[in-house]
């Protein structure tokens, strides 16, 4: 049994987590955190998180709390050589080459994925393979309004994919006007990434690509947080094989 605690135990997402890890025959849910007292699925929620890990000793930590805080947890868990499995957005570049410093010098392998959901993955991979033969894309990314960053950890990632195959590149007219600020969107090495904030999403994701006489759309939906499940129990059971720092759902898929 692989025993995993789950930091943010109480929120949306921390509550499905624990739910999710509860129903699975090869994890063990042995503590919950959050900044609140509580209960969930019969487990006692703590406040303490360092406390927490000392006191129940798991294999695994998840996070889903808030960008603001996430780092710190990271490296409370790797201190206490706890594999970190993070869905919280937000981490620098920066902020990702210190945890892998930390999972590598406290030999304790870490895992951050921007999106847990399989389709998101495929998508981002798609897109990967379509952006070779259509250089001109455009990303639109739709969550619900609670979320606390922007663009979306997936948005990013796609981007940063799509400009490992394709040349950098200005899109538009290059007399092109923003009568509003930022009217086009944000600018990844000539990516534009566009972010939708509205009640009633979840996590969406359109990449939409432009050629001679054509378009071509991809989508991926996530309909409910039950989407995010399966990537998270996967990554819970393959973290402790890893070595450092892994980046993303698809770096586990066999």
């Amino acid at each position: 049994m692989i025993k995993v605690l789950v930091n943010g135990a109480l929120g949306r997402m921390g509550k499905t987590v624990c739910g999710a890890v509860k129903a699975d025959s090869e994890l063990e849910l042995v503590g919950a955190v959050d900044i609140f007292s509580g209960e969930v699925e019969g487990v006692k929620v703590e406040t303490d998180l360092d406390a927490a890990l000392k006191k129940f000793s798991p294999d695994v930590m998840v996070d889903f709390t808030r960008p603001a805080v996430v780092f710190d947890n990271v490296m409370t868990a790797l201190k206490n050589k706890v594999s970190p499995v993070v869905g919280t957005t937000g981490l620098s570049d920066e902020a990702k080459e210190k945890i892998r410093e930390a999972a590598e010098k406290n030999q304790t392998p870490a895992f951050i994925a921007p999106n847990f959901a399989l389709g998101a993955v495929l998508m981002m991979l798609t897109a990967q393979k379509i952006a070779k033969y259509m250089p001109d894309v455009e990303i639109i990314e739709l969550h619900h309004d609670k979320k606390l960053d922007a663009p979306s950890g997936t948005a990013e990632l796609t981007a940063k994919m799509i400009s490992e195959v394709r040349p950098s590149h200005k899109q538009g007219h290059p007399e092109e006007v923003e009568r509003l600020p930022h009217v086009r969107g944000a600018d990844f090495d000539g990516i534009k990434i566009h972010s939708v904030r509205l009640p009633g999403y979840v996590a969406h994701q359109e990449v939409i690509f432009g050629g001679l006489g054509q378009t071509l759309t991809i989508r991926h939906d996530s309909t409910g947080r039950d989407s995010f499940m399966p990537g998270v129990v996967l990554a819970c059971k393959k973290v402790r094989n890893l070595r450092g720092l892994t980046v993303g759902l698809d770096k586990i898929l066999d």
